[in-house]
């Protein structure tokens, strides 16, 4: 598994790459919870999401032939952005394979980037499959979750919490294909073995919850979702984050749409935070009142705030 050691050394490679992010105390939550609450406000990254710790890990690390053949990757967005942005920082050139499930702001922020885009199927694993089709073609694939530079990246984040709250008990983490869950628990449990790491990811397409349930790797049909970037599968050939997940989760929690939803207003009503769903999902997870025997201080990640904005008004006026 990815360790201390290899997380560390992602933070001096990316350093002067990437935002060591605040962390804040929420007093709303706080006092709803009653424990100390905090926000990683992970979201103001360059690019809007964490995507972009694991994104130049592995673009500074590629040879200078590898840079000369490009870079792909399928993403459900939010990856494509930070490697599209990694990758022009480097002069590499990138292309992004997305499913037609991809919220155009999305698309449209990579093709601004300077990437090319690849809009195929339904489902993260058709994108899947034709950036592998690019790779026999000679490109240098990058995937988003799945792979040692992109854990170690993403495990920066979890050394950042726990050097700005040293004693950090509970760390309620975005679960999708597992690169930032698998990267934060091993940084968390490495300096601060009795705090809990749970991952947390919608209820609908949980295709690591369903895994880790089954025993291995499977596939899930795609829906979509207010938390869209926690979409696509963990791949069946997947060999680092569904054994790290398994190995150091504490355990998963699903939200429903409806508390995504409400996620998504505290977060801007009480923390004037606009995130995505999948941003707001650790909110989410403290309003239900999903986290049994809740342990303070907590830390959640504001992974993200890619969301459309014309969803996020209507997301904000309901009640």
């Amino acid at each position: 598994m990815i360790d201390l050691n290899d997380i560390e050394d992602a933070r001096k490679r990316i350093k002067n790459h990437i935002l060591a992010t605040p962390l804040t105390h929420s007093f709303s939550l706080s006092n709803l919870c009653g424990v100390p609450v905090y926000l990683k406000l992970e979201h103001y990254q360059t690019t809007g999401s964490f995507k972009l710790r694991g994104a130049f890990n592995a673009v500074l690390q590629l040879s200078q032939e590898e840079r000369g053949r490009g870079v792909v990757a399928a993403s459900t967005g939010n990856h494509g952005r930070a490697l599209s942005f990694a990758a022009n920082a480097c002069d590499v050139n990138a292309t992004i394979c997305m499913s037609n499930l991809v919220p155009e702001n999305k698309v449209s922020e990579i093709r601004r980037l300077g990437a090319e885009v690849r809009i195929v199927g339904r489902s993260q694993d058709d994108a899947q499959e034709e950036a592998e089709k690019l790779v026999g073609e000679g490109r240098c694939l990058v995937p988003p979750f799945d792979h040692p530079a992109i854990i170690a990246g993403q495990g920066t984040l979890g050394l950042e919490i726990v050097e700005a709250l040293p004693d950090v008990a509970t760390v309620l983490i975005q679960l999708s294909g597992g690169g930032l869950a698998s990267g934060v628990a091993a940084a968390v449990k490495s300096l601060r073995p009795d705090a809990r790491v749970f991952g947390l990811t919608m209820d609908r397409s949980a295709a690591m919850k369903a895994s880790l349930d089954a025993g291995r790797p499977i596939q899930v049909k795609e829906f979509e979702s207010l938390a869209d970037s926690l979409g696509g599968g963990i791949g069946l050939a997947n060999r680092w984050t569904f054994a790290m997940c398994r190995e150091l989760l504490d355990d998963v929690i699903l939200l429903s749409e409806s508390e995504i939803a409400v996620g998504i207003r505290h977060a801007y009503a009480k923390e004037r935070e606009i995130v995505e769903g999948a941003g707001a999902i650790g909110i989410a997870a403290l309003l239900a009142n999903k986290i049994s025997d809740l342990r303070g201080p907590v830390v959640t990640v504001l992974s993200g705030r890619n969301i459309d904005m014309n969803l996020h008004r209507r997301v904000v006026s309901e009640r």
